[in-house]
């Protein structure tokens, strides 16, 4: 079990992640973050409790991915085959995901959201992972988010199989996980994400949550 507490002027957000697996319960007061987060734990395989609050959605929504992360990254065993692949069809949409838990940070894209594109790179960074998503054909927005979290979440399924063995041929891969600062939120670098408020909760085909559509971003964010 790994357990992570973020509290910054902007958001409060308190997840446990399962690795064995269990009950699952996610509030954010975001429906369609709700959603994703439910169906990524369910194809994760993973037991997940996650509690969130905050001021603007995009503060939530890049957050939410950076407490999630450095909770997984917790719960990665030493052991773990590291490695996951899956491509996930959702009606018109398909999209691929590979990625190694392996403790090195690499996040290749996008994904047609601003908001859910920036969710990824902040979750890749924070677990400690390379991660890469591949969007092969869609139209639907709301489709091809969906499909990146089901593709993930089936992708960390297989990458968190404890598998016996230190999967490196280095000999050893250093997971390191601590709990996470609290309080000062002068340091938090606002990133891309930051953006324009007023833009990134406009609507967008007719779900506010998913942002305008995304090019290819830059390194950057909270910290």
């Amino acid at each position: 079990m790994s357990t992570i507490e973020r509290e910054t002027r902007e958001t409060t957000i308190r997840v446990t992640v399962l690795r064995e697996g269990g009950e699952i319960t996610v509030d954010t007061t975001v429906p369609f973050l709700d959603h994703m987060l439910l169906t990524w734990a369910r194809y994760a395989g993973v037991g997940l409790s996650l509690h969130a609050r905050g001021d603007l959605r995009h503060h939530l929504i890049e957050d939410v991915a950076i407490a999630l992360g450095a909770a997984l990254k917790g719960a990665i065993p030493a052991t773990a085959a590291r490695y996951g692949h899956r491509v996930i069809p959702m009606d018109e949409a398909l999209v691929e995901c590979a990625i190694d838990v392996g403790g090195r940070y690499f996040y290749e894209g996008p994904i047609p959201s601003t908001l859910y594109d920036h969710f990824m790179r902040s979750f890749a960074e924070h677990s400690g992972s390379t991660l890469h998503l591949m969007v092969l054909r869609g139209t639907d927005r709301h489709h091809i988010v969906e499909g990146a979290f089901k593709a993930l979440g089936l992708a960390i399924r297989d990458a968190m199989v404890d598998s016996g063995a230190v999967f490196s041929t280095k000999g050893s891969v250093s997971l390191r996980h601590g709990t996470a600062a609290k309080g000062d939120a002068k340091g938090d670098a606002k990133g891309d994400a930051k953006g324009d408020a007023t833009g990134e909760q406009r609507a967008a085909d007719g779900d506010p949550t998913l942002g305008t559509p995304s090019g290819r971003g830059r390194p950057g964010g909270r910290r």
